[in-house]
């Protein structure tokens, strides 16, 4: 097996799966680099869990992707050279995969996602959109991870499956069944929703508050939201708290009763509750 490569940007774990490249980037200065070009044909997943980065096409135009955004390229006529500038304290995985391969991993019944339509087999694709929290928890684990070299070929093999599965599995709002979403000043209201409840999410706003705040009824809140982020806005948020808890274990190496309060628990027991709930350990083992 291949030695893992050690780079100031991170491992390159790229030789160890067949026909997929996975990447983590991480710099704890601000650094720009000449990267390789997006290889065309190619469909690069860039997910940005911490800090930021820039990317710059050309000398006028770039982008940038923010921390819990993830970017989808692919362009089928051309390489696409760029250069990326690391935020101070980034974490990001790069993950990437030719179409042909990304097809072969899904049954035709399956094909939902546009990058699997023929007709759109030759059209560029440059999409952000915000990582789903259960992928997040996968994309931290490939920081936090530590196997011997003869059981992380297969660790590592099963975890970008599970990431490309996850990602196009993420179902777009239905607007036939639900009318709500033919709106989209609807949308826009429902999104502010969600960044409310994240902004005091130690102490969040009751429905009839929440719906009150973006203008919308109660049904109209509690059914498009589940349309658009597949969850209740109270589970979405209990979700989004339980990452930040495992972050603030895991990183910040803050006690159990600590970030229990943090997040907005006043019994630490029932923190511990749904903390193993979800991640299927208790705190102090997620802590190791």
């Amino acid at each position: 097996m291949p030695e893992l490569k050690n780079t100031p940007k991170g491992p390159d774990y790229g030789d160890q799966i067949k026909d997929i490249q996975l990447q983590l980037i991480t710099n704890t200065t601000f650094v720009t680099e000449t990267q390789p070009a997006f290889e065309k044909a190619k469909i690069y997943l860039i997910f940005c869990l911490e800090g930021s980065s820039t990317f710059a096409f050309g000398p006028v135009y770039q982008r940038v992707l923010n921390m819990g955004k993830v970017f989808m390229i692919y362009n089928p006529d051309a390489d696409l050279p760029y250069r990326q500038t690391l935020g101070e304290d980034s974490r990001l995985v790069r993950l990437k995969i030719s179409l042909d391969h990304l097809h072969q991993l899904f049954v035709p019944e399956l094909q939902d996602a546009p990058v699997f339509k023929p007709e759109n087999i030759n059209r560029k694709y440059y999409e952000e959109k915000e990582i789903p929290g259960d992928l997040t928890v996968i994309l931290h684990q490939l920081f936090e991870i530590k196997l011997p070299a003869n059981t992380l070929r297969l660790f590592l093999q099963g975890k970008a499956i599970e990431i490309i599965s996850l990602f196009f599995s993420g179902a777009k709002p239905d607007t036939e069944t639900c009318p709500f979403l033919n709106d989209e000043f609807t949308v826009r209201k429902i999104k502010k929703a969600k960044e409310l409840l994240f902004e005091s999410y130690s102490n969040p706003p009751t429905i009839t508050e929440l719906a009150k705040a973006i203008g919308l009824n109660e049904f109209q809140l509690k059914v498009g939201f589940k349309e658009i982020y597949g969850n209740s806005p109270y589970q979405y948020l209990l979700d989004h708290k339980l990452e930040i808890a495992r972050q603030l274990l895991t990183q910040d190496k803050l006690q159990v009763g600590e970030v229990a309060d943090r997040i907005g628990y006043t019994n630490t027991s029932h923190f511990i509750a749904a903390f193993k709930r979800k991640f299927g350990l208790t705190p102090k083992k997620m802590m190791g």
